[in-house]
Parts: structure tokens; C-alpha cells; sequence
């Protein structure tokens, strides 16, 4: 059984940073995608970021672009999100994902983490 646990989250003031992990269990993830998501209260779950997990490529959405990071641990199983120059419109709950490669929709997925932005 695939386990995601986010970690990491907290109140923060604009122009901080913050390292979101996620630990992932139950399987390898050699030909996995995984991927961040954020929802803020009243709007839809916003794409973040993924990263391919067997080459290490990442791809982020448009808001994040230049600001935030994606990596992995392959000897941790864990993926982080390091968020620099952080806005109040970052503030969401921040879940991690996971998919084979094979597919479009991600199977599992994480509890959440809350990030507050302050300004």
C-alpha cells in the first residue's frame, strides 16, 4: 500500500521560504511521477510542480516558475518543495501525489500540509 506523508508547512511572511517534504512508502518509484498540488480556501487544487522520479526532471506551473524547486532523495524516498520568495497567494494546503508514468491521473496522494503566507 502506497503511503504519501506531507511535512513541513507553517506561517511564514512574504519574501520567506519553506521546504515542503514528502515521504512516500510502500513501493518504489523509479517509474513514478510525482507531483505537488496547493488548494486555497474557495479555488480549486492548483497544479504545483512534478518531477519525474527515474531522471530527476522537474516541470512547474507558471505562478511557482523561477520560486520554487522540486527534488528527491532516492535513498529516502522522499520529495521535496523548496519555496523561496514566498507571496500571501501562495497560502494554501499543499498536498503531494503520485502516478505511474504510464498514466494521466494520480492514484495517491498525501494528507496535506498547511502553508500560511503573511503579509
Amino acid at each position: 500500500q502506497v503511503h504519501l506523508v506531507e511535512s513541513g508547512g507553517g506561517l511564514v511572511q512574504a519574501g520567506g521560504s519553506l521546504r515542503l517534504s514528502c515521504a512516500a512508502s510502500g513501493r518504489t518509484f523509479s517509474n513514478y511521477v510525482m507531483g505537488w498540488f496547493r488548494q486555497a480556501p474557495g479555488k480549486e487544487r492548483e497544479f504545483v510542480g512534478t518531477i519525474r522520479w527515474s531522471l530527476g526532471s522537474t516541470y512547474y506551473a507558471d505562478s511557482v516558475k523561477g520560486r520554487f524547486t522540486i527534488s528527491r532523495d532516492n535513498a529516502k524516498n522522499t520529495m521535496y518543495l523548496q519555496m523561496n520568495s514566498l507571496k500571501p497567494e501562495d497560502t494554501a494546503v499543499y498536498y503531494c501525489a503520485a502516478r505511474p508514468e504510464i498514466v494521466t491521473t494520480y492514484t495517491y496522494w498525501g494528507q496535506g500540509t498547511q502553508v500560511t503566507v503573511s503579509s
